[in-house]
């Protein structure tokens, strides 16, 4: 198991991820009580802090576009401290507020900091690694990501539920502004601050977005990936729960065992799963993420038939391992595929889009199984296995037109043929002329 865990990557990038780590414990401790602090602590009505969630997450999706093009003109290292910064003050701002307006500010603030954080952080890991070290160096910051993300929910839960007044939450913010603080003083002082690539000519650069809006292929990715994240990640995180209290014998502590499953079956599997899914043609990996996503939503409706609780956790647990290997080939394989197809100096760009597919998919997935649950519940789950079933038969169809260095080492490219060997083959042809 450890052996899996060796990812050989250098002291920096390894530095980075821990900074992730504690920077997502802070966003643990504060995630799942945000509604019940600004409702119950602050007296806003609940549709108002919704809003000021929402305030969050739309301020990064504006944002992020925006750092992919900062990206692509500085060097990541600044912009990752400069979004961190403002996320700590966002953050730690909240502990204060006791107007809907001071709450909204915070939001924006914050929201602003993640969407120019988040972008940085992931060109960053790609500049400090070679391309053979890409996918160890994906997979390491979703385990980081995952790990700080579960322990920090955790903990705050105990917190909450040993002292739920003001006094606790405004600790709970307090210090998830300052993980953010120390997450920018770990980047300043222990990661190099490497040159971005050689940007090409002014006339490539002006073209910006729309040089990425010309790549068929990575906006059809971008796509799928949303598909990806609304029904294998989105759906289950946030539909399964109020659909097992209501059609199964499942109960929220039993839920909870589920989630921590599902996480936890992440954070130990995501790096030994790199090693599997490089050994896998892309476009069958991709087509099994979609499978196995499928069976995960399809096997949902199993727990229905039951009436027994151990059997109806135990089919929800099995769910949950088998979203989480889905999770597992998708992060790594998508990323490097759009890694690799993103040009030097758009790179920055290409990373902002994918993350943005991301947020996009986060906010669908709730959206439309929400509505599906309120008029046919069933339909949720094998209308999400159905159209994620058809996205990975479309992405099979793509087959050599994804990158894939296991089609390259069979069938090296016309571009592989030396000088030298053109030069050779020139003086085969004067000579015979001569001989002539």
């Amino acid at each position: 198991m450890f052996a899996g865990w060796r990812t050989g990557l250098s002291g920096p990038v390894i530095v980075l991820q821990a900074g992730t780590a504690v920077n997502y414990f802070g966003t643990g401790l504060i995630l799942p009580f945000e509604i019940i602090y600004l409702h119950r602590a602050r007296g806003f009505p609940t549709a108002t802090a919704g809003l000021v969630l929402a305030a969050v997450m739309g301020t990064a999706a504006v944002l992020t576009p925006l750092s992919g093009a900062l990206l692509d003109r500085f060097r990541a290292k600044p912009l990752l401290i400069t979004g961190d910064l403002a996320s700590a003050l966002g953050y730690a701002g909240f502990a204060f507020v006791d107007r809907p307006w001071q709450a909204f500010v915070c939001a924006a603030v914050g929201g602003a900091g993640f969407g120019v954080a988040n972008t940085a952080n992931q060109v960053l890991s790609l500049t400090l690694v070679s391309a053979e070290q890409r996918a160890s160096s994906i997979a390491l910051r979703r385990v980081a990501g995952n790990f700080g993300l579960g322990l920090g929910a955790t903990v705050a839960g105990f917190i909450i539920a040993s002292a739920d007044h003001l006094r606790a939450f405004q600790a709970l913010y307090l210090f998830d502004g300052l993980t953010f603080a120390v997450f920018a003083l770990v980047v300043l002082v222990g990661i190099p601050n490497p040159r971005r690539a050689n940007a090409a000519s002014a006339r490539d650069r002006g073209t910006g977005f729309q040089a990425v809006a010309h790549d068929r292929l990575f906006l059809i990715l971008i796509a799928a990936n949303i598909v990806f994240v609304m029904t294998g990640g989105a759906l289950f995180s946030n539909i399964l729960a109020p659909f097992a209290e209501a059609h199964t014998p499942v109960g929220p502590g039993e839920m909870g065992i589920v989630l921590f499953i599902n996480t936890f079956f992440i954070v130990v599997a995501q790096i030994p799963a790199t090693r599997v899914v490089k050994r896998m043609r892309r476009t069958h990996a991709l087509a099994a993420t979609s499978a196995l996503f499928a069976v995960g939503l399809l096997a949902v409706l199993l727990a229905t038939l039951t009436s027994s609780t151990l059997t109806a956790t135990a089919v929800l647990a099995g769910v949950a391992i088998v979203i989480a290997i889905g999770e597992c080939a998708q992060f790594v394989v998508l990323g490097l595929i759009v890694a690799e197809l993103a040009p030097p100096h758009l790179l920055g760009r290409y990373m902002s889009l994918y993350g943005l597919a991301f947020m996009a998919g986060v906010a669908l997935g709730p959206a439309a199984g929400g509505a599906l649950l309120a008029t046919s519940p069933d339909a949720v789950w094998w209308g999400g296995a159905l159209t994620v079933a058809l996205t990975g038969a479309g992405l099979l169809r793509l087959g050599n037109r994804i990158p894939d260095p296991l089609l390259q080492t069979h069938y090296p490219p016309p571009q592989a043929v030396s000088l030298a060997d053109l030069d050779s083959a020139g003086h085969s042809e004067v000579e015979s002329k001569e001989m002539s």
